[in-house]
């Protein structure tokens, strides 16, 4: 794809996250990146180019491509000039399709934010084939769904023997502020979650099991972990399929291999308002006025100040068991739903665009697409991969 215009066209630069994006890559992308913003308004996308040639004057001249997310035509000649596109346009499930069907169409890597696993699957079902035979890498949740989870159980294998069962725990906390986008997207899957259930259903049977291997993601329950000490609530997030979508695709991760996925608190009593405020907002999510009335509360395109990002911080630590070892490694970093989040996007367009990455195609996930590549340049970039404790 040498000869293509761009090596990445990142979309919905003019949105919160999507803006983050665009800034961390004209601060921290090489000089020999090409690259362009794509949109709807020309005005919106001009803004954004004036804030970053205040970063980098070069990028005075950065093409500007005026595009309709739901125009599949303009789309597909987009996705013909690029070697990766950059997707930040949610919720995915009422705008995300059309430009996943035009980069497996033409061979291009793609890679967004998104924690909708109806969306996700409902990509697979549609296009995983198409990108297999174009070439075309499908790689979602490349933000923090999911990829501190997917890279950290990732490098918590590299630790712990995988000739036989493997059971890894993963456990989410942090002091951050969710976006706008990730609530209006959470209410949309709760709202859908019989569609969601019957894509899940129909991905599986038509998707397979590896051969003489199992992985899979266990919901868990609530509990008090011995080892680090915090109450878990089971969380009802993408990110255990993506993990276990990992397992089955890398041998590396033995026979048998179970994912559990939890929140911790320090203390029953957040534990109990944790879950007890999940269930509340998923049965708001069931009606209408309420619905609406919650999305109105919370604004898509909006995000917290930059003092607010700049205090925030998550750790996911996991408990991997194997073969009589324990091994706890934690992964780490600031803001999780903004800075670092636009961080991992950026990184994984660009480990795409100029990484010698494994020869892949089709949907695979961050592990299965860029693996040690990725993990290598967000400890570069400042997040933190480390070994707690080993016995």
């Amino acid at each position: 794809m040498a000869d293509r215009d761009f090596d990445i066209v990142l979309f919905g630069a003019t949105g919160f996250t999507g803006g983050l994006t665009a800034d961390y890559l004209a601060r921290h992308a090489p000089a020999r990146l090409r690259w362009a913003l794509a949109g709807r308004s020309l005005a919106k996308l001009e803004a954004v180019r004036d804030r970053l040639t205040a970063v980098d004057p070069r990028l005075e001249v950065m093409e500007l491509l005026v595009v309709d997310a739901a125009d599949a035509s303009a789309l597909a000649e987009v996705a013909a000039r690029t070697r990766v596109a950059i997707s930040t346009v949610g919720p995915y499930v009422a705008h995300g399709e059309p430009l996943v069907a035009a980069c497996a169409g033409a061979g291009t890597d793609y890679v967004d934010l998104t924690g909708e696993p109806e969306f996700v699957d409902r990509m697979w079902l549609a296009h995983h084939q198409t990108a297999v035979a174009s070439g075309a890498r499908l790689v979602h949740s490349c933000g923090f769904d999911s990829i501190p989870h997917d890279l950290g159980v990732f490098y918590t294998m590299k630790h712990l023997p995988s000739e036989g069962p493997v059971t890894v725990r993963g456990v989410v906390r942090s002091n951050a502020t969710f976006s706008g986008g990730t609530f209006h997207s959470a209410l949309g899957a709760m709202e859908r979650a019989r569609q969601m259930k019957a894509a899940f259903a129909e991905r599986r049977r038509k998707e397979g099991r590896p051969e003489g291997r199992s992985s899979r993601a266990a919901a868990g329950k609530p509990h008090r972990d011995k080892v680090l000490g915090y109450w878990l609530l089971p969380l009802p997030t993408i990110d255990p399929q993506v993990v276990q979508r990992s397992g089955a695709a890398l041998p590396s991760y033995g026979p048998k291999f179970t994912y559990s996925h939890y929140a911790g608190t320090k203390t029953l009593r957040y534990a109990a308002a944790g879950a007890v405020g999940v269930t509340a907002v998923a049965a708001a999510a069931q009606l209408g006025p309420v619905r609406n009335f919650l999305k109105g509360k919370v604004k898509q395109g909006e995000g917290p100040s930059e003092s607010r990002r700049r205090s925030s911080w998550f750790t996911v630590d996991f408990v991997g068991e194997a073969d009589g070892e324990l091994v706890h490694t934690r992964v780490s970093g600031g803001d999780p739903g903004y800075t670092e989040t636009s961080k991992m996007l950026a990184e994984s367009a660009l480990c795409l665009a100029f990484d010698e990455t494994p020869k892949t195609s089709g949907q695979v996930t961050t592990a299965v697409a860029m693996g040690d590549l990725l993990l290598e340049r967000l400890r570069n970039a400042g997040m933190r991969f480390e070994v707690i404790d080993q016995v």
